[in-house]
């Protein structure tokens, strides 16, 4: 089943959050600062030996403080011109997530959406990539949520589920 909602993604009581990382997996701001913030600093701790990740590639760590048992670290592209590969990056950040949460059993996995604060993705876009990624992998998960921050993003992210 895939839900949209309008949260804040560090309050889930789920499996595991998406974290929208950048490459150092390091914090930074937007939903990765408040993730680092929420989970504690065994967060920063744990991240520090996996030597960041490559855009389009995902990595995991235990929640520590957070709700969420998982934190999978995706780092999502940063809009140029949509003609550097960035659709088939996001699309890959999904893909890697959702795999990373198979291998880790998880049952329910919300997301945010990936790329769309300050790496400029084009919100219609990135949440046409988000939904097809979504119903690919909706038969292997208990719960997949799109965790929206705003209403205008939930509104979206729902007209395009309906």
């Amino acid at each position: 089943m895939i839900t949209v909602t309008q949260a804040d993604i560090t309050t889930l009581h789920v499996d595991a959050i998406v974290n929208a990382a950048n490459n150092s997996l390091l914090g930074g701001g937007g939903v990765d600062g408040a993730i680092h913030h929420a989970a504690g600093l065994r967060l920063l701790a744990a991240c520090r030996p996996l030597n960041g990740c490559e855009t389009g590639q995902a990595k995991i760590t235990p929640g520590f403080d957070l709700p969420a048992t998982w934190v999978i670290h995706t780092v999502g592209p940063v809009w140029q011109d949509g003609q550097q590969h960035e659709a088939e990056l996001l699309a890959s950040c999904y893909q890697t997530a959702f795999e990373l949460a198979k291998q880790h059993e998880v049952r329910t996995i919300a997301f945010p959406a990936i790329s769309t604060g300050v790496y400029g993705f084009p919100k219609q876009q990135a949440a046409e990539i988000a939904i097809n990624a979504m119903r690919r992998f909706e038969s292997q998960f208990d719960e997949i949520i799109a965790c929206c921050f705003s209403e205008d993003d939930r509104a979206l992210y729902q007209s395009l589920l309906d």
